[in-house]
């Protein structure tokens, strides 16, 4: 059973299928044409043989009881019996051979089967002479099977020693078809094991080399991606710990008595905001998680686009006015009707403009630019800040990357801010990219087809700031 469940004893059981089948249809055939052949092959010796007695007799030597006598102990040695009829005379010969020549006919030359008493013969009829004399040969069919089965059995033991050549080319062929195939799996069970430093030499069929190259491919891609892991992990750990810190040192202080009167109160104010950024954390890495799962809802509607910027930017006016960076506000006067779901395309937009004012330094300008196409439209948040590296906009969106490269020279997020927003895009149909801003900084473009209600342009943009 174990055998049968292998490549190389599925691969031999179907040569032999095949060749069984080639058997089988090669027998039916072989049997049909070995009959035929053997029947005209002894049919056209015994022609030939008739042809030479007669050539050797004439009316004389049918008359001759030596003449005859002659040739019937010639050909009676090889199973053949002999008719002979003289000139106005009677056949005469064995009692079933005279039948089956009686049946064909000694008035002219004949070649024919007949059937006497259930047995089928040969006959060959000649006639000698201008007078009548004629003779026959007469040979049973039963000496014809003898040769059939002498071949079939022949092309029997050929077919046989082709079924094992089949089999061991089948069991030979898997084994080397396997061998490839085995080096992979052992190599699965190695990276399942935690190993990435695997490798399958690429070769064999080209199948079989591209179930190789695909498990090198996903060697590599495993150990990319654990390595973001950890990246993200240690960054995670990072932002985790700082406000962890303070949440402890802040509350030792007021349990042991040392924070009182204001100084309490300044450490209760720390505890509380450091309590909300951890909050903000947790959430964003629960959503983040929630969004791979098949149950996370989505409440998909139309909404005007331009509306959402302005209340987003009345919030945000704020809070840049705080930090002493100029927000701009660019949208067009009427609808832009779009497909999402409002409450999370506000927290789009807020995660983005948080990550735009922590980098805009006090005096520098921050944008919201709402533009309309025939058929999307684009937001784009915008800062005057510092900006990317341009090898670093492509990985804008990965897990951590930022704030692995950025957290010592800048202030950074938690690294999974850009990674959950741009989630939340995709997840609601748009697209989010990153490029250069012409403020210096850093460019995020969310965009939205405009949803099918939607039948003109909406008019040029207005400047808000």
């Amino acid at each position: 059973m174990k055998f049968r469940g292998t490549l190389a004893g599925r691969i031999t059981l179907v040569c032999l299928a095949v060749a069984g089948i080639a058997v089988i249809v090669a027998g039916l055939v072989a049997s049909r044409l070995i009959r035929t052949t053997a029947d005209n092959v002894l049919q056209s010796t015994l022609a030939a043989q008739a042809d030479v007695v007669a050539s050797q007799l004439d009316e004389t030597g049918i008359g001759n009881r030596l003449g005859v006598g002659k040739v019937a102990d010639v050909v009676r040695g090889q199973g053949i019996s002999v008719v002979v009829r003289r000139a106005g005379g009677q056949a005469l010969g064995d009692g079933v051979a005279v039948q089956a020549a009686g049946k064909l006919g000694l008035d002219r030359n004949h070649s024919g089967r007949v059937t006497v008493a259930g047995s089928q013969y040969l006959v060959e009829t000649r006639v000698v002479g201008a007078r009548g004399a004629a003779f026959a040969l007469v040979l049973p069919a039963r000496n014809a099977q003898a040769t059939q089965r002498a071949l079939v059995r022949n092309i029997l033991l050929a077919l046989g020693i082709g079924l094992l050549v089949a089999a061991l080319a089948g069991f030979v062929s898997g084994r080397l078809l396997g061998r490839p195939l085995r080096r992979a799996a052992l190599a699965a069970g190695s990276l399942r094991a935690g190993r990435r430093d695997v490798r399958v030499p690429v070769q064999g069929p080209r199948e079989v080399a591209e179930v190789a190259g695909s498990l090198n491919s996903l060697a590599d891609a495993l150990a990319v991606s654990e390595a973001r892991q950890r990246e993200f992990l240690l960054s995670v750990s990072h932002e985790l710990r700082t406000p962890l810190t303070a949440v402890t040192g802040f509350a030792e202080a007021i349990a042991d008595g040392v924070a009182t009167g204001p100084d309490a109160v300044r450490a209760g104010q720390t505890i509380q905001r450091e309590a909300v950024r951890l909050e903000r954390l947790v959430t964003d890495l629960l959503e983040l998680a929630r969004l791979g799962a098949d149950e996370f809802r989505l409440d998909i509607a139309v909404l005007d686009l331009a509306a959402l910027v302005r209340d987003c930017a009345e919030v945000w006016q704020l809070r840049c006015g705080r930090e002493d960076v100029r927000l701009s506000v660019s949208a067009p006067a009427g609808p832009v009707p779009v497909l999402a779901d409002a409450r999370r395309l506000h927290q789009v937009v807020d995660g983005l403009a948080e990550n735009a004012l922590r980098v805009t330094p006090a005096g520098a300008p921050m944008v919201f630019s709402l533009s309309v196409s025939d058929s999307a439209a684009s937001l784009a948040v915008r800062d005057g800040g510092p900006g990317l590296a341009p090898e670093d906009y492509p990985v804008a969106f990965e897990r951590g990357v930022l704030n692995a490269r950025y957290r010592d020279r800048r202030p950074v997020g938690s690294g999974i801010g850009l990674a959950l927003v741009h989630a939340l895009v995709t997840r609601m149909g748009g697209t989010l990219t990153a490029g250069p801003a012409p403020e210096g900084g850093a460019a995020f473009t969310i965009t939205f087809p405009l949803a099918a209600s939607t039948a003109t342009v909406p008019p040029p943009a207005a400047d808000l700031g």
